[in-house]
């Protein structure tokens, strides 16, 4: 009796079988990663909400309290800079404008031996809350902190950006949730913009990870901040001794603590997306380097006992660091399958056209046009690619806490706000 063999199989040798495992693995972890995580995450999300809600309707308790809205607690802001000359005036004008009491608040601000005109600049705009510190020798973010963090005794301390301007009521939103005790670390949300106020091409993606956030954090398993906007009680504040993204690792280890970590997407922030695509390319290669060490330092976060954090920690950053090897691995057993049947084909013929469309974006892109309809998948790539190379540089060069900023595109003037005096 005649066999017959399914087309996509055919001409397939014994050394296909492995390679076609391989392949559809790789794939599915990045699909998984990218798409049907979401998707465990909405469902998960719905379920226990549904349950909050009949718990409600059956036991008839008040689910929302006024007690934290009238929360007042000592506040610090601390901003490490470096040659921030181009965003200091505005930043420290923005943080002049926002309502809180003063004799609740401080903002203090190191500077990391700027060789810019940014010591001259700062003493152009003061404040009773601010409070400035040169420091001449170059020791990196974590060590300013550190600094700052000595000179202040608030209960709630704020963590910001030279190039991040917080929204008016921002302050009041993060310090709200201090009022119950249990939490340890609020995330606000951060909004990209571009040059012109718009939102940037990146804001895309900042909008689909706002989405995982806002399910993690309806099933308590938020997995770090941005360092733009984000606020720690001090007594869990334990400050890594050298990390590159500890705005991820801190609220990692008060979470993984037992303390909670929540996102409130009320405490709004506004920042300026990097001016040329080379510049935010290597700011992410500095965050892929960034987020391997945090992976091969920190195993704990993978303990499955820790329950839903570890599995979105898994799910959400691990795939996600590891997706350009998946990727690279998926395009290599292609290759080696394009002639095992026509599936093969034309997945390869697929990933050919994915990625010269990319190609194709960034030449618009370096030529000063704009990425077009194909910039998602540029973003995606050039995202995937900033990885790879972070992941390179932690494995065979040495790297460091001391960053570089980010180019800043000049700030136009902004308004004096009420309380500010001028020299």
């Amino acid at each position: 009796m005649a066999s017959h063999t399914p087309s996509c199989a055919r001409g397939t040798g014994v050394k296909d079988g492995p390679a076609a495992a391989i392949f559809w693995v790789c794939l599915g972890l990045v699909v998984y990663t990218y798409a049907a995580y979401p998707v465990i995450l909405f469902v998960l999300a719905a379920l226990t909400q549904t349950s909050r809600d009949l718990e409600f309707l059956l036991r008839r308790r008040q689910r929302r309290t006024g007690e934290r809205h009238h929360y007042i607690p000592q506040v610090a802001m601390l901003v490490a800079a470096h040659n921030e000359e181009r965003v200091i005036v505005a930043k420290l004008r923005n943080t002049a404008a926002l309502e809180y009491p003063a004799g609740k608040f401080e903002f203090l601000l190191g500077l990391d031996a700027p060789s810019d005109a940014s010591a001259e600049l700062v003493q152009s705009v003061t404040h009773p809350t601010f409070r400035v510190f040169h420091f001449a020798e170059r020791r990196g973010k974590l060590a300013v902190l550190a600094d700052l963090l000595d000179r202040t005794t608030a209960d709630v301390l704020v963590f910001s950006d030279a190039n991040t301007n917080l929204a008016p009521n921002c302050l009041h939103k993060l310090a709200r949730h201090f009022a119950d005790a249990k939490i340890g670390a609020v995330c606000g949300e951060l909004q990209v913009v571009s040059a012109d106020g718009q939102p940037a091409m990146e804001s895309l993606y900042w909008r689909y990870e706002i989405v995982l956030k806002f399910l993690e954090n309806r099933l308590h398993c938020v997995l770090g901040a941005n360092g733009a906007v984000f606020a720690v009680r001090r007594e869990v504040y334990h400050p890594p001794a050298s990390a590159i993204v500890e705005d991820f690792l801190v609220p990692m280890d008060i979470r993984f603590a037992g303390h909670g970590v929540i996102y409130d997407p009320e405490a709004v922030a506004t920042e300026e997306a990097a001016p040329t695509p080379t510049d935010e390319f290597r700011r992410k290669v500095r965050i892929g380097t960034g987020a391997f060490q945090a992976l091969v330092g920190n195993p704990r976060f993978l303990n499955p006992l820790k329950g839903l954090p570890a599995f979105a920690y898994f799910s959400h950053k691990v795939l996600r660091w590891l997706a350009p090897l998946l990727l690279l691995t998926v395009l290599a057993c292609n290759v080696i399958l394009a002639t095992a049947g026509p599936l093969y084909a034309a997945l390869l013929a697929a990933q050919a056209g994915f990625y010269l469309l990319a190609a194709f974006a960034w030449m618009r892109v370096r030529s000063g046009r704009a990425a077009g309809p194909a910039g998602m998948i540029f973003y995606f790539v050039s995202m995937n690619l900033a990885l790879l190379l972070g992941m390179v540089r932690f494995f065979v060069s040495p790297h460091t806490t001391v960053w570089s900023s980010t180019p800043r595109s000049a700030v136009p003037p902004m308004e004096t706000p009420k309380g500010v005096v001028r020299d």
